[in-house]
């Protein structure tokens, strides 16, 4: 484990990120019954991590917590000794709406509110969900209204549906007289189409014509990350043309070596159009 925390530092640290955001990996089997592409394996607790080896890093780290998984005591202990000026946090319920957790979503935002009202809070957004339901704006809205400052979207692969999302949620919000939250959209690479069959499995849309891109490309890996830098940076300009604020998240998906290093090449190739 230190070695992997070291070896993270090294890729990272140079980049001068603006933070570093950490997963609460759940088994999500509920969620979708579909046999799942890589095994899953249980792993370290992400504010244990940080604790235990990051605790070097500079950066603010936006921690998730599956709330679903933490006995009520032990999550109101959590937030309660986080320091805000050093942790944000993402809440996330449970994996399916069928699952009865020990405590929901609305049950942890409420303890942020009581325990620690300047830890910053933020919550999922899904492009995906919208594109089905039309409705994911309102969702944000309604979590707006429970404590969230902030939105990260799972990972990005069809444009068309983020930037739906986006105006749906930024002209909903002029209807309402409220102020837009800043957007964070998540992007990976991917370079098998096992990568692929996951991102899938999470519930990302891959366009078909990505896909095929992806499946008669001599090198699958860089035609990702191409198409990752083309989506982001239009999706930049688009919430730019919108007065919709935003954040890029950069993530790795896989764990084979040439999958994490793409991700950090992207996100090297993204920090020059967020700052411009």
């Amino acid at each position: 484990m230190p070695g992997i925390a070291h070896a993270t530092l090294e890729r990272l640290l140079p980049l001068d990120l603006d933070g570093l955001v950490l997963y609460d990996i759940d088994d999500e089997s509920s969620r979708n019954q579909d046999e799942r592409p890589f095994p899953f394996s249980p792993t370290v607790d992400p504010s244990e991590y940080r604790t235990d080896h990051l605790q070097h890093w500079p950066t603010p780290v936006l921690l998730y917590r599956a709330v679903g998984k933490y006995r009520r005591e032990d999550l109101r202990t959590w937030i309660d000794e986080q320091d805000p000026t050093r942790t944000l946090t993402v809440m996330v319920g449970a994996a399916s709406s069928g699952a009865s957790p020990a405590v929901s979503l609305a049950d942890a935002q409420a303890m942020r509110a009581e325990l620690n009202p300047e830890l910053l809070l933020g919550g999922v957004a899904i492009p995906e969900r919208h594109s089905r339901r039309e409705n994911e704006h309102l969702r944000l809205i309604a979590k707006q209204a429970a404590g969230c400052r902030f939105f990260v979207t799972q990972v990005v692969y069809d444009l068309n549906a983020a930037k739906n999302l986006v105006s749906d949620y930024r002209y909903e919000c002029e209807a309402r007289g409220l102020v837009p939250a800043p957007i964070v959209f998540t992007f990976s690479v991917c370079g098998s189409m096992k990568t692929l069959e996951f991102l899938r499995w999470l519930g990302v849309d891959v366009p078909r014509w990505i896909e095929n891109d992806l499946r008669h490309a001599t090198n699958p890996l860089a035609a990702s990350l191409e198409h990752a830098v083309t989506t982001a940076v239009d999706l930049i300009e688009y919430c730019r043309r919108l007065d919709v604020p935003y954040g890029v998240n950069v993530e790795s998906v896989s764990i084979r070596r040439e999958e994490i290093e793409a991700s950090v090449e992207l996100a090297s190739q993204l920090i020059a159009h967020v700052r411009k």
